[in-house]
């Protein structure tokens, strides 16, 4: 495989886990475009990991993704995300609204638009970044939650549908990993960092570089016979 002639898309890739995936894979030699909203930040980190390009795009205005997607990409990774904090009764209809698109209706309308292109190259990598709270719950995060939990769905769905021209679709589930959206989750919560810490087997945080790490091999054609799966990458958190 030319890695050079795969393009790839990494959404929400100024920084944290997006940021080390965009990394690792421009690393390797895949023609590496970025996206997120802050322009700053984002030209930033494509000059820091020697990406071949980024967008500044907004994810949840539909236009916005037309274009993006324009580009024609072989690998899809859809990392963009948000989190919410808050018990059931008190959530709000805008967070509602908001994580559904950003969560839910985004990596869908990404995949829906980078599907052609694949079957007509009879060839494509699709990567979802979940959450561990997707699979064993998280207490007042159920809008959260619920959300990541969508992607195992999609995920094993679309692997079947998408099977015969060769495109995998996987989802990876992190726990807490050391990027600022955990610190904000950790300060928003109810616990202290070291009150987190002691609830995780390993009594670590994930490192983002983990998870690009296991992206690199997903992508790769020695993970051309995985998809449809759903991992954890949380240092022992969904064991028990």
């Amino acid at each position: 495989m030319n890695k050079a002639n795969k393009k790839v898309l990494v959404t929400g890739a100024s920084k944290g886990i997006g940021k080390s995936i965009a990394k690792i894979l421009s690393s390797e030699g895949y023609n590496v475009i970025i996206c997120a909203r802050n322009k700053e930040l984002l030209a930033k980190t494509a000059l820091e990991i020697n990406a071949s390009g980024y967008e500044i795009c907004d994810l949840t205005d539909d236009s916005c993704l037309k274009k993006l997607m324009s580009y024609n990409f072989d690998i899809l990774i859809n990392n963009a995300g948000d989190y919410v904090y808050s018990p059931v009764e008190k959530t709000s209809d805008k967070d509602i609204e908001k994580l559904i698109k950003l969560n839910i209706e985004t990596p869908y309308k990404l995949i829906k638009l980078a599907v052609p292109y694949m079957k007509q190259q009879k060839w494509g990598r699709i990567v979802n970044i979940g959450s561990i709270s997707g699979i064993v719950g998280e207490a007042n995060a159920s809008l959260y939650s619920m959300t990541k939990s969508a992607l195992t769905g999609l995920s094993k769905s679309l692997a079947l549908e998408l099977a015969q021209y060769n495109i995998t679709v996987n989802t990876i589930n992190p726990g807490w990993v050391e990027t600022e959206l955990a610190q904000n989750a950790v300060n928003d919560s109810d616990f202290t960092y070291e009150e987190e810490l002691d609830m995780i087997p390993q009594r670590r945080f994930i490192c983002p570089e983990e998870i690009a790490n296991l992206v690199k091999y997903m992508v790769s054609e020695d993970a051309k016979g995985m998809t449809g799966q759903s991992i954890s990458l949380c240092a022992g958190l969904s064991a028990g």
